[in-house]
Parts: C-alpha cells; sequence; structure tokens
C-alpha cells in the first residue's frame, strides 16, 4: 500500500471511529434529557439509523438540603429508561429522529399510615422529535473539529397517573413519617408540550480526543397545573482511542457530566423537594464494527449532590447504548 492509500485508510478507521466517539448528554432528569442518536454518532452519513439507549439509576440515598439524612421506612427509587430511536439522515450534515422512552421505576416509601409500601410503574413515556446539524466539521489526517446543534420537541403521549398524587397531597392530613418519593418523582409522563435544544463539540489530535455537550429543556404547564422547572444537561471529557483497525474500534474517555434543574411550581407555589444540582464522573468505553454499528457504555458516580428540602438522591447511573446504521 502506497503512502497516498495509507493515509486514505487511516482517514476511513477514524471516520468509523467517530460513530460513537461523541456521547449526548447523559439524560439524568427521567423527563428532560433525551438520547440524541445523531450526536452518538458523530457524522451523520446518509439514510435510516437505529439506537436503543439504556440509563439504569439507583437512588438509595435520602439529603434533606443537601446534607445526608435517614428515615425509620425504607426509601428509594430503582428508574430503568430504555430509549428506542429511529431516525433518517438526509445527507451528511442534516437529520432527523423519533424517540421512544420506555420506562419503569420500583419504589419503597411509608404509605398514609407509616408502613412500607413497595410498587413500581411502567410504561412509555413522553415522545419527541429532533433534529440534529452538523454545522461545522473540518478534518485532516492527525486531527478533526466538529461541531453539532440540535432542536426539537418533547410531546405529552406518557400516563400521568401518578401525577394525580400531586391533587391528592394538598389536601391529605399530615402523613405520621415524611416521604422523599411522590408523584412527580413516579410520574411517566409530564403532560406538557416541551422544547428541547443542545449542541456539541469534538476535538481531535491522532488519538486523543475531547467532547463536549450540553441539552436545555424548556418546560411548561403540564397536566392538573403542574410545571416541571426548566433542566440543564451537560457532560464531556478527554478520551484516547485504545485501538485503531480498519473493521473496528475501541476507545475510553474519562467522562464528567452534570445536571442541574429548579423547584418545579404547582397551584401556585413552588415545590420544594424538586430542585437538584448534580455532578458525576465515572469511564465511558466506546466501540464500532466498520461504518454500520456502534455501542457505547458507561458509569456515572456522583461527585456532589445540592438538592431542595427532602428527596431521594442518585447512588450511581449505569448507561449503555447501541446503534445501528442501515
Amino acid at each position: 500500500m502506497n503512502q497516498s492509500n495509507a493515509k486514505t485508510s487511516a482517514v476511513k478507521t477514524l471516520g468509523a471511529a467517530l460513530l460513537v466517539s461523541v456521547a449526548a448528554p447523559a439524560f439524568g432528569c427521567d423527563l428532560c434529557s433525551i438520547y440524541s442518536a445523531g450526536e452518538a454518532r458523530g457524522v451523520l452519513g446518509t439514510g435510516f439509523h437505529a439506537s436503543i439507549a439504556e440509563q439504569f439509576s439507583h437512588q438509595g440515598t435520602l439529603q434533606l438540603d443537601g446534607a445526608r439524612t435517614t428515615s425509620p421506612v425504607a426509601q428509594s427509587v430503582n428508574s430503568s429508561i430504555s430509549q428506542v430511536v429511529v431516525g433518517y439522515n438526509f445527507n451528511d450534515r442534516f437529520g432527523v429522529q423519533f424517540n421512544v422512552p420506555l420506562i419503569h421505576r420500583s419504589f419503597e416509601r411509608p404509605d398514609d399510615t407509616g408502613a412500607l409500601q413497595r410498587g413500581s410503574v411502567s410504561g412509555p413515556g413522553d415522545v419527541s422529535l429532533v433534529a440534529n446539524v452538523l454545522a461545522y466539521h473540518f478534518e485532516k489526517m492527525d486531527y478533526t473539529v466538529r461541531w453539532s446543534l440540535m432542536a426539537g420537541v418533547k410531546l405529552p403521549t406518557g400516563s400521568t397517573e401518578r401525577l394525580h398524587e400531586e391533587v391528592d397531597e394538598l389536601t391529605a392530613p399530615p402523613a405520621p413519617v415524611d416521604s422523599a418519593v411522590h408523584g412527580h418523582d413516579l410520574t411517566l409522563g409530564s403532560g406538557s408540550v416541551d422544547g428541547i435544544l443542545g449542541t456539541s463539540f469534538y476535538a481531535r489530535w491522532k488519538r486523543a480526543y475531547f467532547t463536549a455537550s450540553t441539552q436545555f429543556a424548556a418546560r411548561s404547564t403540564g397536566k392538573f397545573g403542574y410545571r416541571f422547572a426548566n433542566d440543564l444537561s451537560w457532560s464531556g471529557g478527554p478520551g484516547a482511542f485504545l485501538v485503531l483497525d480498519d473493521k473496528y474500534t475501541v476507545a475510553l474517555q474519562a467522562n464528567v457530566s452534570g445536571e442541574t434543574k429548579g423547584q418545579d411550581t404547582f397551584a401556585g407555589a413552588r415545590a420544594g423537594d424538586t430542585g437538584m444540582t448534580a455532578v458525576y464522573v465515572g469511564p465511558q468505553l466506546s466501540a464500532t464494527w466498520q461504518e454500520k454499528l456502534g455501542a457505547e457504555f458507561g458509569v456515572d458516580l456522583p461527585v456532589s449532590l445540592r438538592n431542595t428540602s427532602f428527596q431521594t438522591v442518585p447512588d450511581y447511573r449505569l448507561r449503555a447504548a447501541f446503534t445501528w446504521r442501515f
């Protein structure tokens, strides 16, 4: 192989590696962030693509205004969000995708009498339609710079049955044991039409790379007059390609992510137990096969959790995604 062909092969290999090198913001807030297949795949390409993204979080720690506390009754939430994504890319720079989240939550909390209550909720959440645009792309043999934009809308398709608990609590007598798990923690949908904006940046020099991405959800008033607060999530960090082969790649990244969410509003007042600012760190492993398949797996461990009032907060989050380009 001559030098020209070698360079061409190297560029194609790096192009394949970029399929999963930029991850969308970790979708921390269950009803806010979405998985952006266009961002995660990097170069958009042309044609159809499909993704399955999973996030599991365990919230088993209780905090009161940012400080750890305890309860005489066990309280926790395990949340699993599986996002099914189908998209189409019109060209190398513009594509659209449709997200359908499938949510399952199991919980422990005190009931109205102070006894332990266990339960679960399952079903589809709020679907979203999103457009991805590759705004800037510059690539040479040894380096790449790319900037992407995302915008979309989230529609109220998820069940809001659990959100009615907020209405019931307005007239309920004081409970013997305070609960940190409420209707707004368990609902599958918000009942609102919300706007989504996002951007991501990627830079590579030889085998090393750096990513940064953020996503903002602008919320409107939903079912029962409940309005979830706007949410900002972000992620990024340095990484390196461990393996670069003509058919497959493996990359490892030191990922730092976070989210900040204000207090929700309900019945003309702020819901005190809904504000959260969190920062996570953890590794993220990405892999590709040829230019068709991509996968990623990440672990998020909290290093800073600041919440308002009495809430369960995450102990860890596990994320995985698989993307197939037709």
